[in-house]
């Protein structure tokens, strides 16, 4: 979406990408109100847990092949397994960082 002032645009990204954005953020809101104290770091469970590292990288004739994997979420997983640490609004969240990762690796491999 594309709004013109003039010289000057703003450029949305796609209506289906905004609504998904505004659930995400809902859902963050509404489980960071589940934990008493450090509400806040809901949030970045949820950015870590997005992060994506290669572990392998090939070139070849057709281009340049690299493998990566969700290293963000596997760090959370292994953060939260500590039964201190534990919170199923923390794992909520990680899980939904892991879904926004995997979709950014399905729109590199596929895309």
């Amino acid at each position: 979406m594309e709004f013109r002032f003039g010289d000057v645009f703003i450029v949305l990204p796609p209506i289906y990408i905004s609504i998904i954005l505004i659930i995400i953020i809902f859902l963050l809101v509404r489980w960071s109100r589940q934990l008493e104290t450090r509400r806040f770091t809901i949030f970045f469970y949820f950015l870590i847990s997005t992060s994506t590292i290669i572990i392998y990288s090939h070139a070849t004739t057709n281009g340049l092949f690299q493998l990566k994997l969700p290293i963000g979420f596997l760090l959370i997983l292994l953060y939260l397994s500590n039964k201190q640490n534990y919170h199923p609004s923390k794992m909520k969240a990680s899980l939904l960082g892991l879904c926004v990762a995997l979709y950014k690796l399905i729109l590199e491999y596929f895309g």
